[in-house]
């Protein structure tokens, strides 16, 4: 009786194939070296408006071109800015006392005298605000000034005054001519010198306003 042993097949070996592609690939790949960051910094593009723009690092402002922060605000004029239109001598109106008049570039004035006026805006949303007032003196005299202020602690206020003396000799020149072509034919009073001094802007009127509409022009 004839033994017969089956045939032994076995499966073509694919694990050797796939290890010589890979081995292969990973010898193809031993060599390259991938592109340094430099060369694809410089590589890399961006297309605006047709332009190619390279991609570059961010550059720093020098430190003389970096935006500086904002002023630093004063307390005490943001107090100041929230009680407008008030002022803070509010209370002076009609009081006689000893005045003290500040003027940038010139001598202070100084007298006794009643604070017949004063204005202010009703807010300030940039920060800054003018305030006007008219004094007179013991002596007939009035005095006028405008002063401006900010909330800002690096700003420093501005002061206008000047004072006018019903002697012509007294007044000065500058003021004489103007308050002469508003008043025309008419003798220079003080009202006309205020006029000189304030304008017609409406923070002057409302100035005016408050001594009983003398500034108004009355017409027939």
């Amino acid at each position: 009786m004839n033994s017969e042993r089956p045939e032994e097949f076995s499966e073509p070996s694919l694990s050797k194939g796939r290890q010589t592609s890979d081995d292969r690939r990973d010898s193809e790949t031993a060599g390259d070296h991938g592109p340094s960051d430099d060369a694809t910094r410089h590589e890399a593009t961006v297309l605006v408006r047709g332009e190619t723009i390279r991609d570059q690092e961010p550059k720093s402002l020098p430190k003389d071109q970096e935006k500086s922060p904002r002023n630093e605000v004063s307390e005490a004029k943001l107090k100041m800015q929230s009680r407008l239109p008030a002022l803070n001598d509010d209370p002076d109106v009609g009081v006689q006392k000893e005045q003290i008049v500040i003027r940038d570039g010139k001598a202070d004035l100084a007298f006794t005298g009643t604070l017949l006026a004063s204005a202010a805006p009703p807010s300030a949303p940039k920060g800054q605000w003018q305030e006007y007032r008219i004094y007179e003196t013991n002596g007939g005299k009035h005095v006028f000034s405008k002063v401006t202020r900010s909330v800002f602690a690096e700003d420093q206020d501005s002061h206008e005054a000047e004072a006018f003396d019903p002697s012509p000799s007294s007044v000065p020149s500058q003021l004489l001519r103007s308050a002469r072509e508003l008043a025309r034919s008419r003798p220079l009073t003080w009202l006309d010198a205020a006029v000189a001094f304030f304008g017609y802007d409406p923070l002057a009127k409302a100035l005016y306003r408050k001594l009983s509409g003398q500034f108004e022009e009355h017409i027939s």
